[in-house]
């Protein structure tokens, strides 16, 4: 989904909670990673990989200038022929320590999964979860944002509205000029008409 769509989508749920819950819940993914200077592990199950939620994360990160936001991809079934960025398996949360996040998006609650979210919260990890919202997962995340099942998003829609508002400048109280913020303004300040003088 590109910037157009999330607009279009942000446009038609204009009025109900969906935008608050999701910048809310960006704001706290965002200023978590950003106070500790990054570490951002995203985790799903072994059925649902979050890997186009860690591509957007990725692009924003770039486009907003705040590094932080870049994640690490752990999957459940990595190879170590596998690309770099996706060769990082499930023994990555078991090393994380204080001063990381994860942010674990599972429409499910495998025990293997929640046993190494449970040993990494007790490490010190910072622990965000985007799911059903009413499990184990929940009880032990820092901060939840749910996606129950038959609610008028799915978890795709919602990963897209997070993504997005995890880059918005607006999202964390440090904001960072980035190389295009700076490019914009100084386009706008060349191409502005001169002042009028009386």
């Amino acid at each position: 989904m590109d910037a157009v769509r999330v607009a279009l989508l942000r446009e038609v749920l204009a009025g109900t909670e969906w935008l608050g819950a999701t910048r809310r819940f960006a704001g706290v993914l965002r200023g978590s990673v950003v106070a500790h200077g990054g570490g951002l592990l995203l985790v799903g199950t072994p059925e649902y990989e979050p890997w186009h939620l860690a591509a957007h994360l990725v692009d924003e990160a770039a486009w907003s200038g705040t590094p932080e936001l870049a994640p690490t991809l752990v999957r459940h079934h990595a190879r170590p022929c596998d690309p770099a960025h996706l060769a990082v398996g499930p023994g990555r949360i078991e090393a994380a320590r204080r001063g990381e996040t994860l942010l674990v998006v599972a429409p499910s609650e495998p025990a293997p999964l929640l046993e190494r979210v449970h040993a990494a919260r007790r490490a010190g990890v910072t622990v965000l979860a985007l799911g059903a919202g009413d499990g184990d997962l929940a009880a032990m995340a820092h901060d939840t944002l749910a996606v129950p099942e038959g609610a008028e998003l799915d978890l795709d829609a919602v990963q897209h509205l997070v993504s997005a508002a995890a880059g918005e400048n607006g999202s964390s109280p440090r904001v960072r000029r980035g190389f295009r913020d700076r490019l914009a303004r100084l386009a706008e300040a060349l191409t502005a008409p001169p002042p009028a003088s009386w």
